[in-house]
């Protein structure tokens, strides 16, 4: 990746965050009762701060950062257990055929188990973000400690964004990621370029200052 790459990862990621944080917000965990687009003018300074760094981390530019927001996940749209499925990678359920069964449907739809779905796809989807975040500075050459300063104050507003209740913090999302991620890149026989693997090991001696505490 080089300045201008690919944004649309880091938006993926971005917004299943954005729609648990709305069920979450919604307290019933019914698709029902959830509206994006209130929470997002609830919430449009933090998004707004969150979407300037990662143009910020990334070296985007406008045109690409105009094709990921095209996306559709920072507008408002129908909330349905389908992409929640997605976000918590299907954890919860494997449907047997291509799609969910309206048994399916009916038993994801509990709030009790989209709850659970919540849970694990905002544990997912910030370490999902965070790789695109590392990757996207380390892709771009974006020194330290500029990147991971800016990954870090994003993490803290996803973190809050996903869940008010402070289940979700910027450190375990960080152990989650390391452990998760990390160990597969670092690999010396992995395919992944000496400079990519350099640029991770440095990003996350890092933000290990930054996020754990000493």
């Amino acid at each position: 990746m080089r300045p201008g790459g690919d944004a649309r990862p880091v938006f993926a990621a971005l917004g299943g965050v954005v729609e648990i944080g709305a069920l979450n917000h919604a307290g019933t965990w019914k698709t029902s009762d959830t509206s994006v687009g209130d929470f997002l003018a609830l919430t449009r300074d933090e998004v707004a701060r969150i979407v300037a760094g990662v143009q910020a981390v990334g070296r985007f530019s406008d045109p690409v950062m105009a094709e990921a927001h095209e996306l559709g996940y920072l507008r408002d749209h129908p909330v349905d257990v389908r992409p929640l499925l997605l976000w918590s990678a299907g954890v919860t359920l494997a449907p047997r055929g291509p799609r969910p069964s309206e048994d399916d449907l009916a038993y994801l739809e509990d709030p009790q188990v989209m709850r659970r779905m919540c849970r694990m796809g905002a544990d997912l989807q910030l370490t999902c973000l965070l790789d695109g975040l590392v990757a996207a500075g380390v892709g771009a050459g974006v020194g330290l400690p500029e990147g991971t300063d800016e990954i870090a104050s994003i993490l803290r507003l996803a973190c809050e964004l996903v869940d008010g209740t402070g289940r979700n913090t910027p450190e375990g999302v960080f152990r989650m990621w390391r452990v998760a991620h990390l160990p597969g890149l670092l690999d010396p026989n992995a395919a992944a370029p000496e400079w990519v693997k350099a640029g991770h090991r440095a990003y996350d001696e890092e933000l290990e200052r930054l996020l754990t505490p000493m």
